[in-house]
C-alpha cells in the first residue's frame, strides 16, 4: 500500500440544519483538499447532526438528508469523503457514504445499534448484516465502520481486516462523560493491535441538548499505538500520513492474522494523489480530569444557548457556590456582556451572601439587577394567612421565598427573551433538596449532573487557572445554606456532602441497593434515608430543565424509573 493522507474532520454540527451542516462539511472538505489529503472522514450522521431522534420518523427529513448528500457528492473531486447520513430503502440505516469524483461511490451501513444509556438507535434504524465493501482509495483498501461497530471485539473491524482491509475508518458521535476518553483510547488501541490495521477515529464535537460531544478524534497505528489526537471540545482537522505495510508484516508474524477471512468486495474510488510534505502527526495534550468537566459545561452551555437563539442568560445570584460556578461557566461560554446576574435578597440573606454575589459579579464583569423579595413575601404571607390559620410555619413558607425568586427570574426572562440558567447541583437534584417552580424554574440546568463536592473542585480549578480569586474565597469556604430561615445549613437536612455524594454515586450511578451499600461499609441508616429521598424526588426531576451530562449516569435518559413505584430500593 502506498502512503495515504487522511483527515479527520471534527465538526460542530446542528441537528436539523441540513444546509448549514453541508456548508461546514464542504468547507472542511476544501481545507483537506488544499492539504493534499486522499481521504477526509466526517462524524456519524454528519448530514443531520446527532442525535436527530424522532426527526428520523419524518419522511421529508430523511428525503432531504439524501438530497443534501447527493449535492455534497456532486462537489467532490479526487479527494474521497466519508460522510455519515441516514439511508432509506425498505428500512432505515445509520450509514456512511464514500463520495468522490462527483458521486456517491458506495455505502456502508452500521451493524451494531446501541440501545442503552442515552442511545435509542433501535427505535429508528435497522442493523446491517452485510460486511463491507472495502473502498480502494489511493491504492489502499479502506474499511468503514460507524461508532458502536468498533466496540465489539468480534465486530466489523475484525471482519473487515480479515477480509482484506488495510485501514479502518470509524465515524462517531460519541458523547462525553468523565473518563470516557480513556475508555475509547483503550478500546481503539486494542482493536488496532488485534486486527493489525491502523484505525482512524473521527468524533463529533459540540453540545446538543443535554449531550456534549468532546471531539478528541484519534489515529492508532497497526500496533495499537496512539499516533495522533485532535483537540478536545473544539473543532479541528486532524491530518496524518499512514502506511499499511507494517500491518502486513505484523499479520505474517501473528498466526491469528494469517487466518483466512472471506475476501470482501472492493470498490475503486480514487487513484493516488501525490501530496506535498506534511508535518508530523500531532497528539494534543489532554486536559486534567476537573478541567475537562469544566470545559464540557462551557461547551454544553454555549451551544444550547447559541443554537437555540438566545442572546443573553439570567442567573439568580445568591452568593453561594453553586450560582457562582454557574455564573463563571456562563461567562466563559458566552462572554460577560451576555450574562445578567439577579440578586433577590430577603430578611434571611446574610450580609456576606449579598457582598459575595456583588464581588463575584465584579470579578466576572457581568451586569447585575437587584430585586428584593421582602414586599412580595409579605404580600403572599398576608394572602395566605386565612388558609394557613392555625398551622405552624414550615417548609411551605420557606419554599415560598424560592418560588417568588423563580417568578421574578421567569418574568424578566419573559420580558426580554433571555434564558434562565438554574443553579441546582446533582446532589440536590438527587435528594429533592430544591423547590419545584422555585429554584428549579428555568430553561437550562448547567450543573444538574455535577455533585456538590465536584462543584467545589471546579471552583478551585477555575480560580487556579485564573491566577486569582475569580470566585471569592468566602463563597467557597462558607457552609452551604439555602438561607430560607435563620441560621439554616444544608447539613440540617442532609448528610455531610462528602458522605452524601459517595452514597449517591453508589445508589444512582452504580445501581447498588441499600443492602449492598451497607455491605460496602456505609451507614445503613444514612443510606436508607438518602435512598428514600432519591426515590420520592423522581417527580421533581421529571419537571427539571435539561442540563449538561458529565457523568456515566445522569438523571433523564440515562436513568428511567417509574413515578408510581413501591419498590423499596
Amino acid at each position: 500500500m502506498p502512503r495515504i493522507r487522511i483527515a479527520a474532520a471534527q465538526l460542530n454540527l446542528v441537528v436539523g440544519d441540513l444546509a448549514g451542516n453541508a456548508e461546514r462539511i464542504l468547507a472542511a472538505y476544501e481545507q483537506a483538499d488544499t492539504l493534499g489529503c486522499d481521504l477526509v472522514a466526517f462524524p456519524e450522521l454528519a448530514i443531520t447532526g446527532y442525535p436527530p431522534e424522532d426527526l428520523l420518523l419524518r419522511p421529508a427529513f430523511v428525503a432531504c438528508s439524501a438530497e443534501t448528500l447527493d449535492k455534497l457528492a456532486a462537489r467532490t473531486g479526487r479527494l474521497a469523503a466519508v460522510i455519515g447520513f441516514p439511508e432509506a430503502g425498505r428500512d432505515l440505516f445509520n450509514a456512511a457514504a464514500v463520495c468522490a469524483n462527483g458521486k456517491v461511490q458506495g455505502v456502508y451501513r452500521k451493524h451494531l445499534l446501541p440501545n442503552y444509556a442515552v442511545f435509542d438507535e433501535q427505535r429508528y434504524f435497522s442493523p446491517s448484516t452485510i460486511d463491507g465493501p472495502l473502498f480502494v482509495i489511493s491504492g489502499t483498501k479502506v474499511g468503514v465502520t460507524v461508532c458502536e461497530d468498533a466496540w465489539s471485539p468480534m465486530g466489523p473491524i475484525v471482519t473487515q481486516a480479515a477480509g482484506g482491509a488495510e485501514l479502518i475508518v470509524n465515524l462517531n458521535a460519541s458523547p462525553y462523560y468523565a473518563g470516557r476518553l480513556r475508555e475509547r483510547e483503550t478500546m481503539l488501541a486494542t482493536r488496532a493491535a488485534d486486527a493489525h490495521v491502523p484505525v482512524v477515529y473521527v468524533n463529533l464535537v459540540g453540545g446538543q441538548d443535554e449531550l456534549v460531544f468532546d471531539g478528541a478524534s484519534m489515529v492508532f497505528d497497526e500496533g495499537g499505538h496512539l499516533i495522533a489526537r485532535a483537540k478536545q471540545f473544539s473543532e479541528d482537522l486532524l491530518v496524518v500520513d499512514l502506511d499499511a505495510r507494517p500491518g502486513f508484516r505484523r499479520r505474517l508474524l501473528d498466526p491469528r492474522g494469517r487466518t483466512s477471512g472471506v475476501p470482501l468486495p472492493e470498490v475503486e474510488v480514487s487513484e493516488a494523489r501525490i501530496g506535498g510534505p506534511h508535518e508530523a502527526p500531532r497528539v494534543e495534550a489532554l486536559l486534567d480530569a476537573v478541567h475537562e468537566v469544566y470545559e464540557a459545561l462551557v461547551l454544553g452551555t454555549r451551544d444550547y444557548v447559541t443554537k437555540n437563539g438566545f442572546q443573553r442568560v439570567l442567573i439568580g445570584l445568591s452568593g453561594g457556590v453553586d450560582s457562582s460556578l454557574v455564573a463563571a461557566v456562563a461567562t466563559d461560554a458566552l462572554g460577560p456582556d451576555r450574562v445578567v446576574g439577579v440578586m433577590m435578597p430577603s430578611r434571611y440573606s446574610s450580609e456576606g451572601s449579598v457582598t459575595d454575589a456583588e464581588a463575584l459579579a465584579r470579578n466576572l464583569g457581568i451586569e447585575t439587577m437587584t430585586v428584593p423579595i421582602e414586599e412580595a413575601h409579605a404580600a403572599f404571607t398576608q394572602m395566605l394567612a386565612e388558609p394557613f390559620a392555625g398551622t405552624e410555619p414550615g417548609v411551605a413558607e420557606e419554599n415560598l421565598q424560592a418560588r417568588i425568586r423563580g417568578t421574578i427570574l421567569m418574568t424578566i426572562s419573559n420580558k426580554f427573551g433571555w434564558l434562565v440558567l438554574t443553579t441546582g447541583n446533582k446532589s440536590e437534584m438527587a435528594t429533592g433538596y430544591s423547590t419545584l417552580y422555585g429554584d428549579m424554574a428555568g430553561g437550562f440546568a448547567v450543573i444538574k449532573d455535577v455533585p456538590k463536592m465536584l462543584v467545589y473542585a471546579l471552583c478551585e480549578d477555575r480560580n487556579a487557572r485564573a491566577g486569582r480569586e475569580l470566585i471569592p474565597r468566602s463563597v467557597i469556604d462558607k457552609p452551604p445554606s439555602a438561607e430560607l430561615r435563620p441560621d439554616q445549613r444544608d447539613e440540617d437536612s442532609l448528610p455531610p456532602y462528602p458522605v452524601l455524594d459517595a452514597v449517591l454515586e453508589g445508589y444512582v450511578e452504580r445501581d447498588r441497593s441499600v443492602g449492598e451499600l451497607g455491605d460496602e461499609g456505609f451507614d445503613r441508616e444514612v443510606v436508607a434515608k438518602v435512598a428514600a429521598l432519591v426515590d420520592r424526588s423522581e417527580y421533581k426531576r421529571r419537571q427539571a430543565p435539561p442540563g449538561v451530562r458529565v457523568s456515566p449516569k445522569a438523571f433523564g435518559k440515562d436513568r428511567r424509573l417509574p413515578l408510581t413505584n413501591r419498590w423499596p430500593g
